[in-house]
């Protein structure tokens, strides 16, 4: 469902005239279905060649390849499963209907997360990461926990990979980048200061940028070579990044069994390190 969602994400921060024709192509994907560029000017009180730049700023090449991937989103869209809720969670809530929105919101995130990330993208990013010499995974907060364990499952297949809670640790270690190395920056507003810092200096250093944030515009999108996204239901008042971080890790989980399905010798890495972990579960010699 991604370029409805994309579209929604973008709306507060569209041109007035752009964020007409989004919102009512948000509000009516199928009525746009039926409709022209010309129908479409016309519902919105827009002019025709509106919305054709605003299908191309979306990056199609015209109005019907917009039509075609709203077409394609009403068709993946992701249908609750019966007896499951798909809603916030209140004060009041019993037991078993937090545990029922919990679980679908939770559901809900990672299948669209995994929507929201074209195949082209992340071939780069695939790219990018297998001819990396160094890569560097920024995040604070939420975002660092992942990008702890996702520097530890890269680690695993041998790639030289690394990742410091501490934000003034990060940046230095992004101070030695060059032109073969990636830095990998989570944050799924795009408006963590550190993670932005972190990442203005890599590109400085001529360090391919990928960033994962949510679909909405934002500072670290800016600056990154790749984009990748993160879809999360936590638009109002939450007590914790809790989905977020389940669509962070669901990418991340993603990615490494595309790493781990491409490199000739992953397994035996994956061998080597089960049986050394194995050696401490051994009991110890009398």
């Amino acid at each position: 469902m991604s370029v409805l969602k994309i579209i929604d994400a973008q709306l507060e921060t569209m041109a007035p005239a752009d964020r007409q024709i989004g919102q009512f192509i948000v509000d009516n994907p199928d009525r746009v279905l039926r409709l022209s560029s010309a129908a479409l000017a016309e519902e919105t009180g827009r002019s025709q060649s509106s919305v054709v730049k605003f299908s191309q700023k979306l990056g199609f090449s015209g109005y019907q390849d917009l039509k075609l991937a709203v077409s394609k989103a009403k068709a993946q869209e992701w249908q609750v499963p019966p007896g499951m809720i798909h809603s916030t969670i209140e004060i009041g809530d019993s037991h078993a209907t937090i545990s029922q929105k919990l679980i679908s919101s939770k559901l809900l995130s990672m299948q669209q997360t995994i929507a929201a990330n074209h195949e082209p993208e992340i071939a780069r990013a695939l790219e990018s990461l297998d001819a990396a010499r160094r890569i560097h995974i920024a995040g604070v907060g939420a975002s660092s926990l992942v990008a702890r364990d996702f520097s530890y499952k890269l680690q695993k297949l041998g790639r030289n990979a690394l990742h410091d809670s501490d934000s003034h640790v990060q940046m230095a270690n992004v101070s030695s980048l060059g032109e073969e190395d990636v830095l990998f920056a989570l944050s799924y507003s795009g408006t963590s200061i550190e993670t932005v810092r972190i990442a203005e200096l890599a590109k400085a250093r001529g360090a391919t940028v990928i960033s994962v944030t949510g679909l909405q515009q934002n500072p670290l999108m800016r600056v990154a070579d790749i984009r990748l996204h993160t879809v999360a239901d936590e638009e109002r008042v939450r007590s914790s990044a809790i989905t977020s971080r389940d669509a962070q890790l669901t990418l991340m989980d993603f990615l490494f069994i595309l790493i781990l399905q491409r490199q000739p010798d992953a397994n035996d890495y994956v061998h080597d390190s089960e049986a050394s972990v194995s050696a401490l579960k051994m009991p110890a010699a009398k």
